[in-house]
């Protein structure tokens, strides 16, 4: 079957965005809203796989909501929604949980990282959180999923899974009406751009992250002009110049990042960057990286202010795009369940 092109992806609403979220995946997502059908989702129930306090969670569903929007994502052009509002997610998480191997999700190297030396008092839902991000992605039939390095894994179990529901309901899926039985497609990473991996302004072997603990780490799509420029200063660097070619980038990881963001941010390439400062020292390089930050990011932390000071308008822009997600997921879902052999309401 040939599938209709379709692009799924989505953050988690625990803590503010950052400029890794922003370089590394949004700015792609940007980009494919221009040419392909998407579909950008608050993962919302990823999120509650560890405790989060209601009220905040709330505030932060809303926050990253509103930072979709400030960074360029178009409500009328993409579906944006937030995922607990679509019920399918969790119906078809629950098909895949039974469709998946134990041996699959013990590979995960991400649960082994998140829950750490402890595991038996992590959730069963941080467990089977890659069942439930291949329902987000198939609920859909998405084709193409904007992911970082650190979610190929989660994307490679997905393809497992829709090849593994292919495989074990093929004569249901060939009796549906799909002759080559192929139900759900394999989705496709997508993976691109000069600054894909942004590391920690304060540690570049560490991605930038929110859960850093210290704020100086990163640069959060809230942050007003004067403190983007203040971290941006502050970035550890080497006392090195900046070499001229990429070769001379290796083994200096700080100013292979601080290059990586700029060249991100102006939309060139490394080795234009390299050829512009190339030989000259940090003194100079960072004034002008902090420019370009605050020109770039500034106006998008301001209208996520903005946006934010309308929660109403926040939630009807989130229920606008659940009602169109449900449009597209409730009757893949309703297939799912005739394939399987369950009997669903004929209302």
């Amino acid at each position: 079957m040939k599938f209709k092109e379709r692009v799924f992806s989505g953050m988690q609403p625990t803590g503010s965005l950052h400029l890794g979220n922003y370089l590394g995946a949004m700015l792609k997502w940007i980009d494919l809203q221009k040419t392909h059908e998407c579909i950008y989702c608050v993962v919302d129930l990823h999120a509650i796989t560890v405790w989060q306090d209601p009220a905040e969670l709330r505030q932060a569903i809303r926050q990253v909501t509103a930072a979709y929007i400030a960074a360029g994502l178009d409500p009328k052009k993409s579906v944006l929604f937030n995922q607990s509002q679509v019920s399918a997610h969790a119906e078809l998480a629950w098909v895949f949980n039974c469709v998946a191997r134990l041996g699959w999700l013990n590979r995960m190297t991400q649960f082994k990282e998140k829950a750490g030396k402890d595991r038996e008092a992590a959730s069963v839902g941080l467990y089977a959180y890659p069942n439930l991000m291949a329902a987000d992605i198939l609920a859909y039939r998405a084709t193409h999923v904007p992911v970082g390095e650190d979610q190929k894994q989660h994307l490679e179990l997905s393809r497992d899974i829709a090849q593994k529901f292919n495989n074990d309901f093929s004569d249901a899926i060939r009796s549906a009406g799909y002759d080559d039985g192929e139900f759900f497609p394999l989705p496709e990473p997508v993976i691109v751009g000069p600054a894909t991996r942004v590391m920690s302004l304060r540690d570049g072997s560490r991605k930038m992250s929110k859960s850093e603990p210290s704020d100086l780490s990163r640069v959060n799509l809230t942050d007003d002009t004067d403190l983007i420029a203040k971290k941006i200063r502050k970035a550890k660097t080497d006392p090195e110049a900046l070499p001229s070619e990429i070769e001379g980038l290796s083994g200096r990881p700080e100013a292979e990042n601080l290059v990586g963001i700029y060249a991100a941010l102006s939309g060139t390439a490394k080795s234009d960057v390299l050829s512009e400062f190339g030989g000259r020292q940090f003194s100079e390089f960072k004034p002008a990286l902090a420019d370009l930050c605050v020109e770039r990011i500034g106006p998008i932390a301001d209208e996520t202010r903005r946006l934010m000071a309308d929660p109403a308008e926040i939630d009807r822009v989130l229920a606008d795009g659940a009602g169109r997600a449900h449009n597209i997921a409730d009757p893949i879902l309703g297939e799912v369940k005739d394939i399987v052999g369950l009997i669903r309401s004929a209302s």
